[in-house]
């Protein structure tokens, strides 16, 4: 939907469940991604938080390089919960937003952001818990005049992403999903989870787990004892 100056034509998406929250808290990005067929995830983004995770739910803003106005607009909009995802072209002449905004993002619940493009103020986000994903860092600052979109969907590092996905992301990267999907997905990452669990106690308690030496036998390799 093309953004107006009216905010009531825009649709803002319900957030994610606090009971997914905590899921998906618990679930590293290569259990999800191995539950997605290893096609899925956005790539090419860097982390400028020194830490923290990121799970919330895809506010999507599409903007001309280096112009956040509609960034702003959308920050108005924002619940507790919701991730900026802002498609900003990969342009990293101008950053889309800095400290200033990060505080003001973090402290009424904001989940994190996404920027295909670029942010400033990179130590501030080192030295924080707030998640950021951008392409890369630039000193100058960005331009106010448009045009934007609120609520439409974007394509960031390779992956679309619509405004109301579940976005989630570590220190592997970034995955985004139907909010459809959730509950199949927490299963199956969740059970994945506890299988490399058994894996890694088998490590510990044989020198030759099944896991390694069973499928190599099963290929006709000839293992030393």
């Amino acid at each position: 939907m093309k953004l107006t100056k009216a905010s009531r034509d825009i649709v803002v998406p319900p957030v994610l469940s606090d009971s997914h929250r905590d899921a998906l808290m618990g679930l590293a990005t290569p259990l999800l991604s191995d539950n997605m067929d290893r096609l899925a995830g956005v790539v090419g983004l860097n982390r400028y938080n020194g830490r923290g995770k990121m799970v919330g739910t895809a506010l999507t803003i599409k903007t001309r390089p280096g112009d956040n106005l509609f960034v702003y607009h959308a920050m108005t909009l924002m619940k507790p919960g919701h991730v900026l995802v802002i498609d900003a072209g990969g342009d990293t002449t101008n950053a889309i937003l800095g400290d200033i905004m990060k505080t003001f993002c973090q402290e009424r619940g904001g989940a994190g952001f996404v920027v295909n493009g670029a942010i400033r103020d990179a130590g501030e986000f080192a030295a924080s818990d707030f998640p950021c994903y951008a392409v890369g860092v630039s000193h100058r600052g960005p331009y106010k005049s448009g045009p934007g979109y609120i609520g439409v969907p974007v394509n960031i590092g390779g992956q679309v992403i619509q405004p109301g996905d579940i976005v989630v992301g570590d220190e592997d990267g970034i995955v985004a999903f139907s909010p459809a999907q959730t509950d199949d997905l927490i299963q199956r990452a969740t059970a994945k989870r506890e299988l490399e669990q058994s894996m890694l106690a088998e490590i510990a308690a044989s020198r030759r787990p099944a896991w390694l030496y069973g499928e190599l036998e099963k290929l006709g390799f000839d293992l030393q004892p």
